[in-house]
């Protein structure tokens, strides 16, 4: 399925971060985006008082195809009715609370998914299945996504470790190789101690990965591979621990089925017997209950 939205999002994101010129551009864009469908990149100078040259690099700056690209997402998302983005209040009644969590949370996926890179993915896919070593590191609600694909790839016989300490992580990192892949996962792409590890990273022969929301960043800025998630803001008492948490655990399931496709028939076997050993777990467990009964 061809991938038509998340062009104002991509705007909206980039806007502050844009030379001049282009940042005219995504301004008339987002300020008229129903006119703006409608127009040529000529059209689109004039109305924004720059060039089609501007429109062309604005394109470019959005690592996307063309102005054809970015109308077809921008007209997806003017058919897309956007939830409305209200925070829980005082004393809510739980069938409102299961909504709007539920409505934000479909949202912020679908987001994600509209502003993967396939170039990006593939990349790191490629990176991922031929790895020596995998390191995740990520702190706070981003530590857990990091855990989250630790035990993933672990279940296929990866080598794979998952960090939330800087110093560990750290003293992980230091002696990285080639072949080795280094993952840092951050949803706003500037926190400390994930930019460190990446900068560790970016001395040693091993390929980084980030994995941060849509934009520029440290982050973003210290790897070799750039993975989005939906830069929406999170309502104050879903701040930073549900949706965005969400997407990151999304992006890491699309990677892990990646790698799992790149070699089915030996990754399935490994899942198999990593399943098989679990349940056995299970049974032992439970034949124990019985007899101290």
């Amino acid at each position: 399925m061809d991938k038509i939205n998340a062009g104002l999002i991509m705007l909206a994101e980039m806007r502050e971060k844009l030379p001049p010129s282009e940042k005219k551009v995504a301004s008339f864009i987002l300020d008229y985006p129903t006119q703006a469908i409608k127009m040529t990149a000529v059209e689109l100078g004039e109305a924004s008082h720059t060039s089609s040259a501007a429109v062309i690099r604005l394109c470019k700056s959005l690592n996307i195809s063309g102005v054809q690209e970015l109308k077809l997402r921008i007209a997806g998302d003017l058919q897309h009715t956007k939830t409305v983005d209200r925070d829980i209040e005082a004393n809510e009644a739980l069938p409102s609370i299961v909504e709007k969590v539920t409505m934000q949370s479909s949202e912020i996926l679908a987001q994600t998914a509209n502003l993967i890179d396939i170039v990006e993915l593939e990349r790191a896919v490629t990176a991922l299945s031929q790895a020596r070593k995998i390191i995740f590191f990520g702190v706070g609600a981003s530590g857990i996504a990091a855990m989250d694909a630790d035990q993933k790839f672990l279940r296929i016989n990866k080598n794979s470790r998952a960090f939330m300490d800087l110093h560990l992580g750290a003293t992980a990192v230091v002696n990285a190789q080639e072949g080795d892949v280094v993952v840092g996962i951050s949803f706003s792409g500037e926190t400390h101690e994930v930019a460190k590890i990446l900068e560790i990273a970016r001395e040693t022969p091993a390929t980084t990965i980030s994995l941060t929301r849509y934009g520029s960043s440290l982050a973003a800025s210290l790897a070799d591979i750039c993975l989005y998630v939906s830069p929406n803001v999170e309502a104050t008492f879903r701040s930073g621990a549900t949706s965005s948490r969400l997407a990151q655990l999304l992006v890491i399931d699309i990677l892990f089925m990646g790698v799992v496709t790149s070699a089915y028939e030996q990754t399935v076997d490994y899942l198999d017997e990593t399943r098989s050993v679990i349940q056995g777990l299970h049974k032992k467990v439970a034949k124990r209950k019985n007899k101290i009964k």
